[in-house]
């Protein structure tokens, strides 16, 4: 074996082990600020970084030195390009994990500190397709970078730059749709039309905002199936938002009786059960003879709850332990066919 074959698995050696110990120092330093600034949680999340970090320094001392090409010296060219390659794709890596750890560090902050839930919901909407929208970014622009290595593509670029009007005026064709979500996604987030974790009605069909993407939006529906909607939907069409303002709400239940229903009875006895009830705020009630018909009254209650969720169960039970009141106490107040004697 030569000395300068040795010598080159030496440096390469070094590379290595001063690339393991700049991660080594870099995450330390990061762990001992975590530790002076308890309060700020961006330094725990950098640490994640570590890994991206430690190949951007490896790839770049290899291609700096490269004793890792001098031991192909027929090929030397290839193995350089390669390490380049390597080297945008790790840079591109490590700024989508900065720009992660910032944006998500920033909403546990917010989090901690906020004390309006609609609020949090709004930025955790917001920060959620900036991160998406960064991503994106950092990869079309690391992709693009990679491809910019390759003369072949070079030529290409230059020999397109003579036709970007009409390149221009088709892909704006092509990708209106895909545009029109992207932009659609944007109002959708800083407009503050829906966040994650309201509750909506889409296509008569009511369930909680679970994911905001770009292009779609997914709702989780009471049976756990999901619908998955266009965002353009929610931009270009009208919808329920149950929780944009606020998440109390009010439940109400018809009940169709005999008109010899004692009411002030039933009245009562539906404030009593509003009392043992769990659901219920205790911020507003009623029971009011609601409308009439030939053969029956139409008795409306109503309740207010602290969600959407709880309201549909307040309904529930207040319709059941109404109308077995009434079968227990008062039987002749439920509806029945009248016929001539």
């Amino acid at each position: 074996m030569s000395w300068k074959l040795i010598s080159q698995l030496i440096a390469l050696a070094l590379t290595i082990g001063l690339t393991l110990l700049i991660g080594w120092l870099a995450d330390k330093a990061l762990q001992r600020v975590a530790a002076r600034h308890p309060e700020t949680t961006v330094w725990p999340m950098l640490r994640r970084c570590r890994i991206p970090l430690q190949f951007v320094v490896c790839l770049a001392l290899l291609l700096a030195n490269a004793p890792l090409a001098q031991l192909f010296d027929r090929h030397a060219g290839d193995v350089r390009h390669g390490l380049l390659l390597a080297l945008i794709a790790s840079v591109g890596w490590l700024a989508g994990r900065v720009v992660a750890a910032v944006l998500t560090a920033f909403f546990s902050r917010y989090q901690e500190v906020a004390d309006d839930p609609s609020r949090v919901q709004r930025v955790r909407t917001q920060i959620s397709l900036l991160r998406r929208t960064a991503s994106a970014l950092v990869i079309l622009v690391t992709v693009g970078a990679m491809l910019l290595t390759f003369s072949e593509m070079r030529a290409v670029g230059a020999s397109l730059l003579a036709s970007a009007g009409l390149i221009g005026i088709v892909a704006g064709i092509a990708a209106q749709s895909t545009l029109g979500n992207f932009f659609s996604g944007l109002v959708i987030a800083f407009g503050d039309l829906v966040r994650i974790g309201d509750v909506v009605v889409v296509e008569q069909q009511q369930g909680t905002v679970e994911e905001i993407t770009l292009s779609y939006l997914v709702v989780r529906l009471w049976d756990q199936r999901r619908l998955v909607v266009p965002v353009s939907y929610f931009v270009s069409r009208p919808f329920e938002n149950w929780t944009r303002a606020d998440p109390h709400t009010t439940g109400w239940v018809l009940l169709h009786l005999d008109h010899t229903t004692p009411v002030p009875e039933l009245r009562e006895e539906f404030h009593r059960q509003l009392l043992d009830s769990k659901e219920w705020d205790g911020r507003d009630w009623g029971l009011v003879v609601f409308d009439t018909t030939p053969s029956t009254i139409v008795v409306r209650a109503t309740m207010t709850a602290r969600n959407p969720d709880d309201a549909f169960t307040l309904k529930c039970a207040t319709r059941e332990h109404l109308l077995a009141w009434l079968r227990d106490h008062h039987p002749e107040a439920l509806p029945r066919v009248r016929t001539a004697g």
